[in-house]
């Protein structure tokens, strides 16, 4: 059982704390955080040792959850990797690109897992929507939510990189052009975003983030040539839309008739997507596999949302 460091005793490490207490697939042996009274907090359920010193975490496992801010995910991450260590890191991978392929350069150099924490990857609802992906037509993505009392980035960089994400995996497909706009409403920075995304393989998606909502929407609408296929990702819901066309004779002659098919699949598992994540993590380290969510993988996202955001910015 792998000896887990997690690095950053904040909302997200907490709940990867909490995720990791519950499964059997790791052993929190250490937390790290500036904080040490937080840490020792977070440790005191795992019996795990509270320090401030990243190095002592390492040296306390076999591999490390990177929950700490985004613009620190370079210098710790690279230091971790080096040090010999699987690392999942929390999205976004880094806050440029160089940061970000400095990353996947210390993780190749060292032979280390590279995970990224896109958590919606691992979603029941995503993982059956990507089981039912058979010649798509176009995407909608919709992440929307009320304005929220603790701000990270920018919308695009805390919430749409989620989507961009999703649709890369969903359609197997790089994206070649962006289309974007956005506000800023509440703050300083952009608080909604809708961008337009073209693939290689020619579909198109639609994507809305905006943190100034009043309903809560996590949801996913996948058009394809037989049927359409939504995902609800806050209830873990799928459906399969069909319509159906038939003829038929009446005594005012031919009539045709379009009626709609609901199917609502059976998901294959339920649960917190964290901890499906945190379990593949565990399998990639153990198995030395490549993780769904990849270094590359952040990378490619990261790229986007950095040109959605510019382009935003430039008006």
């Amino acid at each position: 059982m792998p000896k887990l460091a997690i690095v950053g005793a904040g909302i997200m490490g907490a709940n990867h704390g909490r995720v990791a207490g519950s499964i059997r697939e790791f052993t929190v042996t250490a937390v790290c955080d500036n904080d040490v009274e937080r840490a020792a907090l977070m440790a005191k359920p795992h019996d795990a040792l509270a320090t401030s010193s990243l190095q002592e975490a390492i040296d306390a496992a076999d591999c490390v959850v990177l929950a700490t801010p985004s613009e620190t995910h370079a210098e710790m991450g690279t230091r971790i990797l080096k040090s010999g260590r699987d690392l999942l890191v929390e999205k976004p991978i880094a806050t440029s690109i160089s940061d970000a392929r400095a990353l996947i350069e210390a993780a190749e150099a060292n032979n280390r897992v590279l995970m990224v924490g896109h958590v919606e990857r691992f979603n029941p609802a995503v993982t059956e929507l990507m089981r039912l992906v058979n010649e798509p037509v176009a995407l909608e993505i919709t992440r929307v939510g009320p304005f929220p009392t603790r701000l990270l980035a920018d919308v695009v960089l805390d919430l749409m990189i989620h989507d961009i994400d999703l649709a890369r995996a969903a359609l197997g497909s790089e994206i070649v052009k962006v289309v974007s706009v956005g506000r800023a409403v509440r703050s300083d920075d952009i608080d909604l975003a809708s961008a337009l995304l073209t693939f290689e393989n020619g579909v198109v998606a639609n994507i809305i983030a905006s943190r100034v909502s009043q309903t809560k929407i996590r949801r996913i609408s996948l058009t394809q040539r037989e049927n359409a296929v939504i995902a609800d990702l806050l209830r873990q819901q799928v459906e399969v839309h069909r319509i159906e066309h038939s003829e038929f004779l009446s005594d005012g002659g031919a009539r045709y008739r379009q009626s709609g098919l609901v199917e609502i699949p059976y998901l294959a598992q339920h649960g917190e997507p964290l901890m499906h994540e945190l379990r593949h993590f565990a399998t990639c380290v153990q198995e030395r596999r490549t993780p769904l969510s990849s270094g590359a993988d952040g990378l490619a996202a990261l790229e986007v949302a950095i040109s959605i955001r510019d382009q935003i910015l430039a008006g």
